[in-house]
């Protein structure tokens, strides 16, 4: 579509704002292909827990512990949101920081929440994929992303 179709809307702070959240800017192609390999490598082993959750909902869904006042089965419904559909966007490229949210927040209740009394050695893998994200979503997803593809248009 041209440029014309939104002169209003392009012009604003707000759309610039969301735009460059959504599209960030993207680097090299080699700096791209190494964010590409981690975004699959780690998307893929974090992928593995949600899927566990997900195949195991009625075994899960009375024992899972409930975060802020929600229940069993609503906390085990959102971890498996943050841990599924929204790491499948993180592996693409596809809207990488939006998806990333619900996935930093996850691991944010699991270190500070549901693992706040266990040892380190409990809670490490959650504090490994908490930074892990927190380091991705300042680096955006590269130039190897579905993502990018939106920006080239």
């Amino acid at each position: 579509m041209n440029k014309q179709h939104y002169p209003i809307v392009r012009k604003t702070k707000l759309f610039n704002m969301l735009y460059k959240f959504l599209f960030p800017v993207y680097q090299s192609l080699g700096v791209s292909f190494i964010l590409f390999l981690a975004r699959v490598g780690f998307g893929t082993m974090f992928l593995t827990h949600g899927l566990q959750k997900m195949a195991n909902f009625s075994a899960l869904s009375n024992s899972f512990p409930g975060v802020m006042g929600m229940g069993s089965k609503l906390s085990l419904c959102m971890a498996i949101f943050a841990e599924v559909f929204c790491t499948l966007g993180f592996i693409t490229g596809f809207l990488y920081r939006l998806s990333m949210i619900p996935m930093i927040v996850t691991m944010i209740v699991a270190v500070f929440t549901i693992h706040a009394n266990d040892p380190l050695a409990t809670k490490e893998l959650a504090i490994l994929y908490l930074m892990i994200f927190i380091i991705m979503y300042i680096a955006g997803p590269g130039a190897i992303a579905v993502d990018y593809y939106f920006v080239k248009r």
